[in-house]
């Protein structure tokens, strides 16, 4: 199985990204998604960045994709993903069917965003050129395995298997609202939280991450205990979401999973240490997604 770098859901200023990348160059990362997926107001990287590090990644030897942002909302908007689909060199992750149609035929990898929960929508996009497809981040894994049982030929599987999980994006701002500013002057609150702004309960527990226009789960999903049930279904690679920091050493936890220097449950309990909350994997299990059930 191969590890993919999901695409960076955070505003972070222009270097911090640069420097993130090219640490992550010496990890073994397989695929990286690279690419503005949330917001088209953070400008910190402009397109020719992204294709900057899409070239210093491929020359480093990593699958580069592009990612297409989630919601379109405006002519902008809709320009830099015909942009980004007609790139002519990487492949693209289609996060909207408008961008499956950007693609116009061409071979692309569909997003999680597309929502594909059964056989015919997969052989639709398989159709159209999907040659990856990424699972819900709801699907537990007996659909997984029913999924699986039908898959096109010459379709991947990816699994969103470490990360806050991107649960709902909006036309409102909820970082902005937060600081009583309106979305067109956001003052690019968003720089302020490099892994979300959390939300808590009346009783104060964590709930939610506020970022921008997305809301994530407080609580960090993480499956590496289940890589080799994934692996026995014939998932081709696993996402790992980035975050600000110890980024190389949960890479280096995934990747001791898998060449099998480490078992799931070590794994899990190292990677304690350095994520931003706390865990859950319910989803995987069939259960709620913010439970977390034992191995």
């Amino acid at each position: 199985m191969k590890i993919a770098l999901g695409p960076l859901q955070y505003y972070w200023p222009r270097d911090t990204v640069f420097a993130f990348y090219d640490a992550l160059a010496e990890t073994p990362v397989d695929i990286v998604y690279l690419g503005e997926t949330v917001c088209s107001r953070r400008h910190e990287l402009r397109p020719s960045d992204w294709l900057t590090l899409a070239e210093r990644l491929a020359g480093a030897g990593k699958e580069v994709v592009l990612s297409t942002q989630v919601l379109i909302e405006s002519p902008s908007d809709l320009s830099t993903l015909r942009r980004v689909a007609g790139n002519g060199r990487f492949l693209v992750e289609a996060n909207d069917m408008g961008a499956v149609h950007c693609v116009d035929g061409r071979p692309f990898v569909a997003g999680p965003h597309l929502n594909v929960y059964n056989p015919a929508t997969l052989a639709l996009l398989a159709r159209a050129g999907a040659v990856r497809w990424v699972a819900p981040l709801e699907m537990p894994s007996t659909s997984l395995a029913a999924m699986q049982s039908a898959l096109p030929a010459g379709v991947e599987t990816e699994v969103f298997a470490y990360g806050r999980m991107p649960l709902a994006f909006s036309a409102r701002c909820f970082t902005a609202r937060h600081r009583n500013l309106p979305k067109d002057d956001c003052r690019f609150s968003c720089l302020d939280h490099p892994d979300g702004l959390v939300l808590n309960t009346q009783e104060g527990k964590p709930f939610l991450v506020l970022n921008g226009i997305q809301t994530q789960s407080a609580k960090v999903y993480n499956l590496v205990d289940a890589l080799p049930a994934m692996r026995a279904l014939g998932v081709g690679a696993v996402r790992l979401s980035p975050q600000s920091a110890h980024m190389a050493d949960i890479v280096a936890s995934v990747h001791g999973v898998l060449t099998g220097a480490l078992t799931g449950a070590a794994a899990r309990a190292q990677m304690g240490a350095w994520m931003p909350g706390a865990a859950c994997n319910g989803f995987w299990h069939g259960r709620p997604g913010l439970e977390e059930v034992a191995a």
